[in-house]
């Protein structure tokens, strides 16, 4: 069992694509954990596959590293705020953050978010100002705006005080000082080890824990994962599991597992500081206490911010229902739903009606990463367009507002101004710099920013970057312009044809190719007009035994715009809903009148 003045807790915390992983990685490479033989994938601590494949960190991580006879335990958080609740979780495991920010771009809205809520549990973070080799990086302008958002956010004279450090996670080093030799990353383990504060409890009083996330093991079962605050824990010991409605329940502990690397250790004891999964309490959920069964106390359960968007789920009952995936049934929905309902408390799950569930989360990605885990696993479904939460504060409706961070090639700026003053935006700051790259930032309700990010990558030419964070709920901001084009809608089943798209082309853009599938009410393309369109989508040319030379012209398609998941959240409206299965992503219209006066025998 390590001595609690031996251990270092630590979280690292940043904005996206700032380096956080990257520089994870280098500091596991020179802590020497691994075997000189051994291939070392990059991005370690990214194993979940979306993470992987999206270049994103989703859910929190733990690792664990030696440097001389200190324990340094190590938590990778997402950067992305739209998965903020995993970082508001960790934070009360560590003693210390962190706080990795671009020496070229600066603090960013989520750099913001999560300072902001370590400087109000009393953390006193540690700068690091990563990527200073990058050619346009400007360390000193960068530390001076952060010391400013320090100030901003109304950080102590202590906190004020913090200790900062260069580094390079790509290439492995760090400098006190901007003229010292770029070496390794020694002077960022020796920061660590002199200003990361041990852990506070002791050793000689009863155990105590919060379960802080959640684990789950096919053999074991659930496992709940927290730091030790006091006193310490046996293989075989009984504890005492106190929930929210300080119910209490006795489990005795099967097994405790401890980081190592990348690789989880069976421990036979821990102590105040260690950060470890317990194994043996099924009823387990984040936030409940774990105890000495005689000295039985609750902790305050965890506070987290309230979700901002919501999504309708229901079965696939398209046509084409049940000819992909494995479950396809409203019970099994359900019970996937219940069970990331048990493991994510930054996601909510009701239950309006038997056949729909409301899941709500912080925003669109949030929610298509648990619709995209679904699909993997073999679900069928129909998601709804996003919608936001409204509140009701003194007697008024509220709506969430967020701030968006935009750089944009100077002369996209004035177009985006535009759009954005049309979806009650108001514009913060506006500064371009010597290498004409704008920097915007709004105050944008969330009703405004959904359905926009397609069309931002549209007007900049996928040249532009645009970040947001949620900011609070305020006063109803009235009526914002939704999608401005209609849809081509499918008037009847079969399979595409070449002939057919060709003649369809200049109403508007296709979404499918000659042979696939289609079924009555399908979207298969968007309209160049503000109205609905139906098509016909499977004609084929009229064929006479008439030959002439010229007469047969050659047809050239463009190619169809396909959708990935976020994509299709983002441009449905609200009388459409998104067919996902494993294999493919459908848009179809939730009532289509011109289908039902066509079933009906009426003239459309």
């Amino acid at each position: 069992m390590q001595d609690p003045k031996k251990i270092r807790n630590i979280a690292i915390i940043a904005h996206i694509d700032h380096g956080k992983t990257t520089l994870l990685d280098s500091l596991l490479k020179q802590s020497n954990i691994f075997r000189g033989n051994e291939v070392v994938p990059e991005r370690i601590m990214d194993s979940y596959d979306q993470e992987r494949e999206r270049g994103i960190t989703i859910f929190a991580k733990h690792t664990s590293i030696y440097y001389n006879d200190y324990k340094i335990n190590i938590i990778d958080t997402p950067g992305h705020a739209d998965f903020s609740g995993e970082v508001e979780r960790i934070l009360g495991m560590v003693n210390c953050v962190l706080l990795l920010v671009d020496a070229q771009d600066g603090p960013m809205p989520q750099t913001r978010f999560v300072l902001s809520k370590s400087l109000q549990i009393g953390l006193k973070p540690i700068v690091i100002l990563n990527k200073i080799d990058r050619p346009h990086a400007d360390p000193d302008r960068v530390l001076n705006e952060t010391f400013d958002l320090f100030a901003e956010l109304g950080a102590t004279d202590d906190q004020l005080d913090f200790a900062y450090c260069y580094a390079s996670g790509l290439s492995g080093f760090a400098q006190k000082h901007l003229d010292d030799p770029r070496v390794d990353l020694k002077p960022l383990f020796e920061l660590i080890i002199e200003k990361v504060p041990s852990p506070l409890g002791d050793i000689g009083k009863p155990f105590l824990m919060q379960v802080l996330t959640l684990g789950y093991n096919d053999f074991l079962g659930r496992q709940a994962c927290g730091r030790i605050l006091n006193g310490k824990i046996a293989k075989g010991d009984t504890v005492t599991l106190v929930n929210k409605d300080a119910k209490e329940s006795r489990h005795r502990i099967g097994k405790i597992e401890g980081h190592l690397g990348i690789q989880k250790i069976e421990m036979d004891r821990a102590g105040v500081g260690d950060i470890v999964s317990l194994s043996g309490i099924p009823e387990v959920m984040l936030g409940d206490t774990l105890c000495d069964p005689n000295n039985v106390v609750q902790l305050p359960p965890i506070k987290l911010e309230e979700p901002t968007v919501s999504i309708d789920v229901s079965v696939n009952s398209s046509p084409f229902a049940g000819l992909d995936g494995q479950h396809v049934t409203m019970n099994k929905l359900r019970d996937r739903l219940e069970q990331e309902q048990r493991s994510n408390i930054s996601l909510k799950f009701d239950f309006p009606t038997q056949d729909i569930i409301t899941v709500s989360g912080r925003g669109e990605l949030h929610l298509a990463v648990l619709i995209e885990a679904m699909r993997r696993e073999g679900h069928e479904l129909s998601i709804s367009k996003p919608r936001v939460i409204i509140k009701k504060i003194g007697g008024e409706d509220h709506e969430p507002i967020e701030r968006v961070h935009i750089e944009v090639p100077e002369e996209y700026s004035g177009q985006i101004i535009e759009e954005l003053s049309k979806r009650k935006g108001e514009l913060q700051m506006l500064n371009t710099d010597e290498h004409k790259i704008t920097r915007l930032e709004f105050l944008l309700p969330t009703r405004g920013l959904i359905g926009y990010r397609n069309k931002f990558l549209t007007i900049t030419r996928g040249l532009g970057i645009l970040t947001s964070i949620f900011e609070s709920f305020v006063p109803f901001k009235g009526s914002i312009p939704g999608r401005t084009k209609g849809v081509m809608i499918s008037n009847g089943p079969g399979k595409t044809n070449g002939y057919a798209c060709f003649n369809l082309q200049e109403r508007g853009q296709l979404f499918v190719s000659p042979g696939d599938e289609v079924y009555e009410g399908m979207v298969v393309g968007e309209h160049s007009r503000d109205n609905d369109l139906m098509v016909n989508v499977t004609k084929g040319k009229q064929l006479t035994n008439v030959r002439a030379s010229g007469s047969d012209e050659n047809i050239v398609l463009e190619p169809p715009r396909t959708f990935t998941l976020e994509q299709a959240i983002d441009f449905i409206d609200d009388d459409e809903l998104i067919e996902v299965t494993p294999r493919f992503i459908r848009l179809r219209k939730r009532l289509l009148k011109e289908v039902d006066r066509k079933r009906s025998g009426a003239k459309a």
